[in-house]
């Protein structure tokens, strides 16, 4: 699904929006139609109706603010042995083998149905992420025959060049809502 289709736009958007949306098209057949075709033509406000259910599930599933800041805040006091015990708690809980190597670029390596990710997470504290560690993770991924890259941040700020840069190697950055969604996932699963 493309990022800005309507499709893509409605999931992101709060569920309501789309129910909405389907009431009016509705809405819309039944004045300006004739009777006999209006409800054939109403179908065309199910697909949006469906994407409104399933925003509604994601949204009625995922953590509330209040847990995410929590558990960012309860991640940004941890050691690296800490934050590192967490990550890897987390990948394992989604089925992920995980090794620590000692790699320059990266820290992880990850392992399922024969797909390797290689993950780059020591700087996750850091203020600042430019574009040199992801140039270093994309190295190691081409070197180690990796499939995919993932570098962590937890706090800081990526620059735009960086984004870029990681947007163009097909590298993805773990940060801010999903990196909580993902440590708190793991800490609900060994509760």
């Amino acid at each position: 699904m493309a990022e800005n289709s309507l499709f893509a736009i409605l999931l992101r958007s709060p569920w309501w929006i789309s129910f909405v949306i389907s009431i009016a098209i509705v809405a819309a057949c039944s004045t300006l139609l004739p009777k006999d075709i209006w409800p054939f033509a109403a179908l065309g406000a199910a697909p949006i109706f469906i994407i409104g259910c399933m925003a509604a599930w994601r949204q009625f599933k995922a953590p509330s603010s209040a847990k995410v800041e929590a558990i960012r805040a309860e991640a940004a006091g941890m050691s690296w042995k800490q934050f590192a015990a967490a990550l890897e708690a987390a990948w394992a809980s989604e089925g992920q083998s995980v090794q620590h190597i000692t790699d320059r670029a990266a820290d992880l390596r990850l392992e399922k149905s024969g797909t390797v990710t290689l993950v780059s997470a020591r700087r996750w504290k850091a203020a600042t992420h430019g574009v040199e560690p992801l140039k270093e993770l994309n190295d190691a991924v081409v070197r180690l025959k990796a499939q995919y890259g993932v570098y962590v941040v937890l706090q800081g700020t990526v620059s735009e060049t960086a984004r870029a840069f990681a947007k163009e190697h097909g590298l993805l950055l773990l940060e801010g809502d999903a990196l909580a969604a993902m440590l708190l996932q793991s800490k609900s699963g060994k509760a």
